[in-house]
């Protein structure tokens, strides 16, 4: 089978064309996503005439487009649900009919964090089994499970891809979601900057010299010595690790997979994971595997043939 697949997130929009489990060409461009998604709709259908093209790829041959996007979605109707203040337009726009009329196929869409998942179900680190729950790690955190080889959607589309919206702390900081404390608000890149700022001692860190404070720095000061980077990261390996163990207590899987730019530092991030798994989980019928995710960006791509197919969506 070979189908398009569309990865629309916070900051860019990669655009493949996908048989079986390789990429067969892909472009990728930057998106602002406060300016709406409907401005950049002309440019996405350009994109996959032009590699189709390049590609000697008639688009219909092509099973669809399978369209991931960074909010809540409905599968059923193609829809847009949500965003929290990401592409605010999305739910005004009818994207199966833009496909239709743009591209001449049908779309599916689903939200990101699942569609990474169905990825690397279907081909990257969860081949093979078929109860699994992935958290993403970066700007935000996301999260999706998988029972039985199926998603996990729920009645309201919410279930499972809410793991970066559990709570870590009820007396903590205020989520771009609403709610007090989530994993998100602890222990995210886009919360790093306050969280380092409201520090007394953040000015003796050499953190406090770095012009925007990200996972790859907080990762490599610490790994140099500094304290107060050290303090930091064990923090977010912790929030990380608990919410983990909720979503293992929700889920209830055979591995955890945990994806994202910040597994660059999977070297010291998955034997933390898998420690604190091991030591808090009650799991009585054995030990969740805790896997980093092998497709990297690619993932939400890849899982293009499996929705589109609906094996295991």
């Amino acid at each position: 089978m070979i189908a398009l697949a569309a990865d629309v997130g916070g900051g860019h929009i990669s655009c493949a064309i996908v048989e079986e489990r390789s990429i067969v060409a892909s472009q990728s461009f930057p998106a602002d996503k406060a300016a709406g998604l409907r401005p950049l709709l002309p440019t996405v259908s350009n994109v996959f005439h032009r590699i189709a093209d390049e590609s000697g790829i008639a688009l219909s041959d092509c099973a669809g487009l399978a369209l991931s996007f960074c909010g809540l979605v409905n599968p059923l109707t193609g829809r847009i649900l949500s965003t929290n203040a990401k592409y605010d337009d999305g739910p005004s726009i009818d994207l199966p009919a833009w496909c239709r009329e743009s591209l001449g196929l049908e779309l599916r869409i689903e939200n990101d964090a699942r569609m990474a998942l169905l990825g690397e179900w279907y081909a990257g680190a969860g081949r093979g089994f078929n109860d699994l729950v992935m958290i993403t790690l970066g700007t935000g955190i996301g999260g999706a499970a998988m029972i039985e080889g199926r998603l996990l959607r729920g009645k309201h589309f919410q279930a499972g891809c809410l793991g970066g919206h559990l709570t870590a702390s009820y007396l903590g900081r205020t989520c771009t979601c609403g709610a007090i404390g989530c994993v998100e608000a602890e222990a995210s890149e886009w919360a790093l900057r306050e969280i380092c700022a409201a520090l007394p001692d953040i000015g003796r860190s050499s953190l406090a010299r770095e012009p925007r404070i990200t996972f790859e720095g907080l990762f490599r000061h610490a790994a140099a010595g500094d304290e107060l980077a050290l303090r930091i990261r064990e923090r977010c390996l912790t929030v990380w690790a608990a919410g983990a163990v909720s979503l293992i207590h929700a889920y209830d899987p055979e591995m955890v997979l945990f994806g994202g730019g910040v597994m660059q530092s999977a070297e010291v991030i998955l034997p933390f994971m898998q420690s604190y798994m091991d030591r808090h989980a009650w799991t009585p019928w054995g030990r969740v595997k805790a896997r980093t995710a092998h497709l990297g960006n690619e993932a939400a791509l890849l899982g293009a043939i499996p929705l589109l197919s609906q094996e295991g969506a």
